[in-house]
């Protein structure tokens, strides 16, 4: 996987979270708690921020991805 594709992937899927953040937060304001809207928009936040997280443990993992270090000792 070429590593601007995996960044774009990445930032496409940061993307699609905020949305639906702000979809959920529109749709609270919006509905008045009236429809399942909010609550299906922030169950569809929630599930990509996991399955994010699973990716991105994985391609660490496969060593498609390698951790930039911060805090590590250079020597």
């Amino acid at each position: 996987m070429n590593d601007s594709l995996k960044t774009l992937l990445i930032v496409g899927v940061l993307i699609l979270i905020l949305w639906n953040l702000g979809a959920g937060l529109y749709y609270m304001l919006v509905d008045k708690g009236t429809t399942k809207r909010t609550v299906n928009s922030l169950t569809r936040r929630i599930a990509l921020s996991v399955a994010l997280i699973l990716f991105v443990a994985l391609a660490i993992h496969m060593g498609w991805i390698t951790p930039h270090g911060i805090g590590r000792n250079p020597g």
